[in-house]
């Protein structure tokens, strides 16, 4: 193994915060997060990291500098090192945590509170051209008896004596490379930094209670069953002053008699007759913007769309809307009166198109010969 304090850069008369200050600029430098592409980072980070734990213990510099690796095991150790806490703990102790490249601990203070979801129904109608609803939730809401504070009328939440408001206390313990120092959350406020001597009764200290609440939320033109509303803020407040969570509020939009969507256009379906269909007529149909005529020429056939532009649903992500499709059907009726069936089998006549006879009994002859 190559001498140690050729790994670390310094003379053999270096002082201890010389090796100190040199085993934090090679363990910066050699580090594996910081060398991903080289598989010998780990490797040579180890052999620093074993040189730095020989020389910044007096007892173990003067045995390495009277018989060198012999003196101090050699590489023996470095297992039991390297097996409590991995590489990071090194970085905890010398860089604050966060392995030393950018990371830090979150501040004290209560938790933000939880989003909240919940369905809303609302009527075709309301889904095309928008509408304000009332949208009923349980939720978490700021104790008005002690302004979300969780202290008792006259008093106040303390600053932590354990964490001294930080939040967080450090435990320190010896390794092999000095105090090493790692930080948890204090047991005795939970992380607030606060303690609450008295608590509030209504809330029992946490800050808030859980009420039904009613919200107006404002639905755009143009939702359809499965969007999302996100209303920021009106999830349920976190304790003891906590900023409020989101309120996600799906639609689901109720069917309609007449119409149907597809896509920002609506579609829907005209039953004429016979003769409308043969010899053409004009429609009064009702659309959901108002009534509009609706003139079918002669001979439309079955399944003919006609296309209402713009009287469909307005473009959540552009502008101007769809438009309105109406396909035609063509009743034929199921029942004839004997004046309506000569006048048919005149024009059946007059066209050259084969009918039944009109005796009684025919299609019963013809279902016996095919049975």
């Amino acid at each position: 193994m190559a001498d140690y304090y050729e790994l670390l850069g310094v003379s053999r008369s270096a002082s201890p915060d010389e090796i100190k200050k040199a085993y934090r600029v090679k363990a910066r430098q050699l580090h594996p997060d910081a060398n991903p592409d080289d598989p010998s980072a780990e490797e040579k980070f180890k052999e620093v990291a074993r040189a730095y734990e020989v020389l910044s213990d007096s007892e173990a510099r003067a045995r390495y500098d009277r018989f060198g690796d012999a003196g101090v095991g050699g590489a023996a150790g470095q297992s039991d090192f390297f097996s409590g806490g991995g590489l990071g703990d090194i970085f905890d102790a010398f860089f604050g945590g966060g392995g030393g490249f950018g990371g830090s601990r979150g501040p004290a203070g209560p938790p933000r509170g939880q989003d909240l979801e919940v369905v809303a129904d609302i009527a075709f109608e309301q889904a095309v051209f928008g509408a304000t609803l009332p949208v009923n939730v349980r939720t978490a809401t700021r104790c008005d008896d002690c302004n979300g504070s969780g202290a008792g009328s006259g008093t106040q939440p303390v600053s932590c004596s354990d964490c001294n408001g930080s939040g967080q206390v450090q435990r320190i313990r010896q390794s092999l490379l000095g105090q090493m120092i790692s930080s948890q959350t204090c047991q005795r406020c939970g992380g607030f930094g606060q303690v609450v001597v008295t608590p509030c009764a209504p809330c029992g200290g946490q800050g808030r209670i859980v009420e039904e609440k009613t919200y107006q939320v404002d639905v755009p033109a143009g939702v359809d069953t499965g969007s999302t509303l996100r209303l920021t803020g009106r999830g349920a407040v976190g304790p003891r002053g906590g900023s409020a969570g989101d309120l996600y509020v799906h639609l689901r939009v109720a069917p309609h008699d007449r119409f149907e969507r597809d896509g920002s256009d609506l579609v829907s379906r005209l039953a004429v007759s016979m003769a409308q269909a043969s010899l053409g007529t004009s429609i009064e149909f009702e659309t959901l913007d108002g009534t509009e005529t609706l003139v079918v020429p002669p001979g439309t056939q079955p399944g003919r769309v006609f296309t209402l532009a713009r009287r469909g649903v307005p473009r959540l992500q552009g502008r101007g809307r769809g438009d309105l499709r109406v396909v035609i059907d063509v009743s034929v009726p199921t029942k004839l009166s004997n004046e309506e069936a000569t006048l048919l089998r005149q024009l059946a006549e007059l066209r050259g198109e084969a009918v039944a006879p009109a005796e009684k009994g025919f299609f019963s002859r013809v279902k016996s010969a095919f049975s």
